[in-house]
């Protein structure tokens, strides 16, 4: 990117200004010298216009050499808006002006003090070239607006210093860029925000940065990520929403999770006869000590592969799986480490013994899921919808939960806290928004809402058909009919000819909305990012304003937890 006005910048424009007065100054030296001698005479019509042509032709030189200096994302940004100004469906280099931008890849931008939001940074950098994706590192003292302006994605890694204060790296670009909202309408965005919550003002710079993105018209990728003092789970939180941005499954983690041993205990179907994919009740139980939790926490899966699948690469291999092989401070036969690894091309380990293999062997990444109970429960229930990529194999973490796991099967399993969503700790009034599985925090929410005596909660969840994708329907209808839930508004999205979802019933209720956010009501919402959040979003700010929904996320009254 180009670099703004620094001090470094300065002195070289300042260099440059004394060196072209000098030789002004010896110029006009000259012709004082020599100025008696010199005597004007027409050359002629003729050479008159051999020195247009030459000098012309100099110019053109200068101006093509000029171009093909510039970098090739910025020459494409810059025929694509000339293309659109002409014509928004244009065609540049072959492809459409709208996908373009999308050529130039990601941005990534730190704004940090002590090197830990750089580290990060390039971590992320190299996370993304891994996976295939087009990806830039830069700091956040070398961005002009007009360059994001121009970017189609960006992901910003800053961090706060002193009591909510930018890092100084940052400080002209939060007092000048920042000061007022700009036109960022094209821009999508994802945040890590770096903090420590010893300070009041916690992530102080990274939520400035967030609201004036959004104020900007800048969308975001996914919800904020914020960090508390370099807090793993919170770092592979921020790797899941890479994973997802590049469309790579198994990109692996920076830093492990610390598993515990957990038992899958029970496996059951909630939707049969359902068009859509299986959606499975899970149980889990620790085989060692206990575990704590509450509403809206997540955890974190070590999933593994099928055995027939590890089984058919150890044929293709000739390697025998029933060698013991070291693999940090265990000692295990290969096929259980390949169950637990990434199967590397057959071509990439060539010659190569077990025990040679075994030290190339990377874990498979973690996976994220809600959980639906409290300990009270005594066990974990998870809520897992049996995934397909597109081939039509199974997903990596629902594969192994909902299909290759037989019941009684040890889990790797992680509990981590995810306090931004978190039931209140008061008797507020609570709208629960949420679609598929989604309901599993929900579900949660409701229970710790029940157990404590609140019973003014309303739930609005979406999903395919009534008949077969009321997810844990005896459960609800059951609160309801005890006035433990006030009230449900349910989207069943192909009951009927027209598609319903879930933010339309919101609408629909706009009226009950403003009277329930008047009470003091804290509004959370579950589900998918692409189609439930910015649609219940944009409900919410139709119907209370842009300025009353501000004014609830930063009370800490409007919630997501959206994948």
């Amino acid at each position: 990117m180009r670099k703004p006005d620094t001090p470094t910048a300065r002195r070289a424009a300042l260099g440059n200004t004394i060196l072209l007065g000098g030789l002004a100054l010896l110029s006009a030296a000259l012709l004082l010298l020599h100025a008696g001698v010199l005597r004007w005479r027409d050359p002629g019509a003729a050479r008159w216009i051999d020195a247009t042509l030459v000098l012309s032709a100099w110019l053109g030189l200068l101006g093509w050499w000029r171009q093909q200096r510039l970098p090739a994302p910025r020459k494409l940004l810059a025929l694509a808006d000339a293309a659109a100004a002409q014509d928004p469906l244009a065609v540049v280099n072959g492809a459409r002006v709208d996908a373009v931008r999308a050529e130039v890849g990601v941005h990534v931008i730190y704004a940090g003090q002590t090197g830990f939001a750089e580290q990060l940074a390039r971590q992320t950098l190299q996370s993304l070239q891994a996976a295939g994706v087009s990806a830039r590192l830069h700091g956040i003292d070398t961005l002009t607006l007009d360059e994001l302006r121009h970017a189609d994605r960006v992901l910003f890694v800053a961090s706060t210093t002193g009591d909510g204060e930018p890092p100084d790296m940052a400080q002209a670009f939060s007092r000048l860029t920042m000061r007022q909202p700009a036109r960022l309408d094209g821009l999508r965005y994802g945040l890590l925000a770096l903090g420590d919550s010893d300070y009041e003002d916690f992530c102080g710079f990274g939520r400035q940065l967030q609201r004036w993105l959004e104020v900007s018209g800048a969308r975001a990728l996914f919800d904020p990520v914020e960090v508390d003092s370099e807090d793993e789970a919170s770092l592979r939180h921020w790797q899941h929403h890479l994973a997802m941005l590049s469309g790579v499954s198994d990109l692996p983690d920076w830093q492990a999770p610390k598993y515990q041993r957990w038992r899958l205990t029970e496996r059951r179907l909630l939707n049969p006869g359902s068009v859509g994919e299986p959606c499975f009740h899970l149980e889990l139980q620790p085989l060692q000590g206990s575990a704590n939790w509450q509403a809206g926490d997540l955890v974190e899966i070590g999933p593994c592969h099928a055995p027939d699948r590890v089984t058919t690469w150890l044929a293709a291999s000739g390697l025998d799986g029933r060698v013991p092989v070291a693999f940090g401070k265990e000692r295990l036969p290969l096929a259980a480490l390949l169950q637990r690894c990434r199967l590397p091309e057959v071509h990439e380990i060539d010659g190569l013994d077990e025990e040679a293999v075994a030290v190339t062997l990377r874990l498979l990444p973690h996976r994220e899921y809600s959980i639906a109970s409290l300990p009270e429960d005594g066990a974990i229930h998870l809520l897992v919808r049996q995934m397909r990529g597109r081939g039509g194999y199974l997903g990596l973490g629902s594969g192994w939960l909902a299909v290759h796991a037989p019941v009684g099967a040890e889990i790797a399993l992680r509990v981590r806290s995810n306090g931004n969503f978190h039931a209140p700790r008061d008797a507020r009034p609570l709208i629960l928004i949420g679609n598929g599985t989604g309901l599993a925090a929900l579900r949660a929410l409701l229970k710790a809402r029940i157990a404590a005596g609140h019973r003014r909660n309303w739930l609005l969840f979406g999903e395919r058909h009534a008949a077969h994708d009321f997810l844990y329907r005896d459960e609800i209808e059951r609160w309801l009919a005890d006035g433990r839930i006030e009230r449900a508004d349910f989207a069943w999205s192909r009951d009927q000819a027209e598609r319903i979802h879930v933010q339309q019933r919101l609408r629909e209720a706009a009226g009950e909305l403003r009277c329930w956010v008047d009470a003091g009501a804290a509004v959370y919402v579950c589900g998918s990012l692409d189609g439930l959040a910015p649609g219940v979003d944009a409900v919410l700010r139709d119907v209370l304003g842009d300025a009353r929904v501000e004014q609830l996320r930063v009370q800490g009254r409007y919630r997501r937890d959206v994948y």
